[in-house]
């Protein structure tokens, strides 16, 4: 069975690259648009990975990020969080920040535009381990 990758991602652009990434990887790509709903699609889908965008409306990839690490069920599904926070405003973030910052760090950290071979070598190097 094939490993389940679930996109968060409230650009639709972004969602189809990363899903198509993922597809030609073998894997089974699922989706949504916003932190809520990916939440929800994780508790009913038991992703194996969590792609996650950073800036969303509403709910950003922080605090899906914060929920995951609280619930019993989500807090060991590994994350990837996505960003181009960088090309907005010039801060970098890393995952010994988001550690510091929130108790936890990804399990990897994704700038925007997303270079598709370091995507693919750090989806199969957390899908295999």
């Amino acid at each position: 069975m094939p490993k389940k990758v679930l996109i968060v991602d409230d650009e639709v652009d972004a969602v189809e690259f990363v899903k198509e990434i993922a597809e030609d990887e073998g894997y089974t790509a699922i989706f949504a648009h916003d932190g809520p709903k990916g939440l929800e699609k994780m508790r009913q889908e038991k992703p194996d990975l969590v792609i996650l965008d950073v800036q969303m409306p509403g709910m950003d990839g922080f605090e899906v990020f914060a929920e995951m690490k609280k619930d019993e069920n989500l807090k060991n599904i590994p994350v990837i969080m996505l960003t181009g926070i960088k090309d907005k405003v010039g801060l970098r973030f890393s995952g010994e920040a988001m550690r510091d910052y929130l108790g936890h760090e990804p399990d990897d950290y994704i700038e925007k535009p997303i270079d598709p071979v370091r995507l693919k070598d750090s989806m199969k190097k957390i899908l295999s381990a």
